[in-house]
This record gives C-alpha cells, sequence and structure tokens, in this order.
C-alpha cells in the first residue's frame, strides 16, 4: 500500500538537525514541528494508521530560514460571499468562502494568494491558504501545500512559510483534501516548510 510505503519513507527520512541562530524564532518553529510529530505518532486523531504510526520518527522539512516569512496585508472581500470550488484529492469538490487576497512581497517580487473559510462561516477565525510552488510535484508534494493563519483585526499577517505542511492526504488515501486553485500556484520555488522524503513515490 503506498500509504505504508510512504509512512516507511517518512521513519528514514526525519527532519534532522536545523540551523540555529540563537533567536527564540528558530526555536519556536521547531516546538511546532516537534508537536506535530508527536500528535502523528500518538494522537487519536493522527492521519496515520496504527501500524504506520508504529515506525513513524517524523516529517522531513527544508532547512528553517527567516527569508522565507514575511508580513503580508489582506484585501478582504468584504461581501464575503464569494464562493469558489476548489478540486480535492479525489472527484468531488470542495465549496470554500472566500476571504480575501494576501499581497506580499518575496525577493522584491509582488505575490498574492487567496484566503479561504469555510463556506458558511459568519465569523471567520482562521484563515485557509492553500499554494502550490514551483517545488510541487518534485520535492514536495504535487497537490499542493497549506498556511493556517489566526484572523487579525488589522489586516496585517505574518506569512511564514517555514510553516508550510502537507494535507492529511499524503499520509493516508482516505482523506480528500483540496488542492489549491490555478491563482494560488506561486512561479517562484518555496523552499520552506515541509517536503517530501527524497525517494517518496506518488500515488
Amino acid at each position: 500500500m503506498v500509504v505504508a510505503v510512504m509512512v516507511g519513507l517518512l521513519a528514514a527520512c526525519t527532519s534532522g538537525p536545523q540551523p540555529m541562530d540563537d533567536t527564540g524564532y528558530d526555536r519556536d518553529v521547531l516546538a511546532w514541528r516537534a508537536d506535530k510529530d508527536t500528535m502523528l505518532k500518538s494522537s487519536a486523531d493522527s492521519p496515520l494508521l496504527p501500524e504506520d504510526r508504529a515506525v513513524f520518527t517524523g516529517l522531513p522539512y527544508f532547512p528553517i530560514n527567516s527569508l522565507y516569512r514575511m508580513p503580508a496585508r489582506l484585501d478582504e472581500d468584504r461581501s464575503n460571499t464569494t464562493v469558489i470550488e476548489l478540486s480535492t484529492s479525489a472527484e468531488e469538490k470542495r465549496r470554500m468562502q472566500r476571504v480575501g487576497a494576501l499581497r506580499f512581497t518575496f525577493n522584491g517580487k509582488p505575490l498574492t494568494l487567496t484566503a479561504f473559510a469555510d463556506e458558511g462561516t459568519t465569523v471567520i477565525t482562521r484563515l485557509f491558504v492553500p499554494f502550490g510552488d514551483l517545488t510541487s510535484g518534485d520535492t514536495t508534494y504535487g497537490g499542493g501545500r497549506y498556511l493556517d493563519l489566526d484572523r487579525t483585526p488589522t489586516g496585517l499577517y505574518d506569512i511564514d512559510f517555514n510553516r508550510a505542511y502537507h494535507p492529511y492526504c499524503v499520509y493516508n488515501i482516505s482523506y480528500v483534501c483540496p488542492v489549491p486553485p490555478r491563482e494560488n500556484r506561486l512561479d517562484i520555488a518555496i523552499l520552506s516548510g515541509e517536503k517530501l522524503p527524497a525517494d517518496y513515490k506518488a500515488r
């Protein structure tokens, strides 16, 4: 089963030592990643099957790099009524509510990512930001990765690709995961966040 193969590869290709810069930022990211490894290994909410957890020792990541953390401004869709159907890892569609466009700059290049919430959400507390980039289908999952951003009252956000993560369908085929829309496919390589083991075999 491909899922079992994937998890076995994760056991052989862990995150390993990360470069440290003696700042609280690096420690916070490492702690966040360690918490996720613990959840995947031990939690009842883990997407991993029991037999897969037994060989799981941690997710692989790109080295922490603060250059992949930058401020963003949300140009909000004030109507909060625009619904977009996202493709998924299965045949079904996922209806998501468009919250607005996050605008930021990376290496002097202006970029935009659309932020979403579940359809029908009246009080938005978190933004869901699925994205693809030039690593998708190579060193990261072809169906893209995700960011979650806590809602702010100012419209200013901290985009941190060091916290980019893969959807659960990477680890368990029974999960159905939204795929980033075309507008969220970046034409740069985001060498940050969660990555796939070097010899991962896509389904």
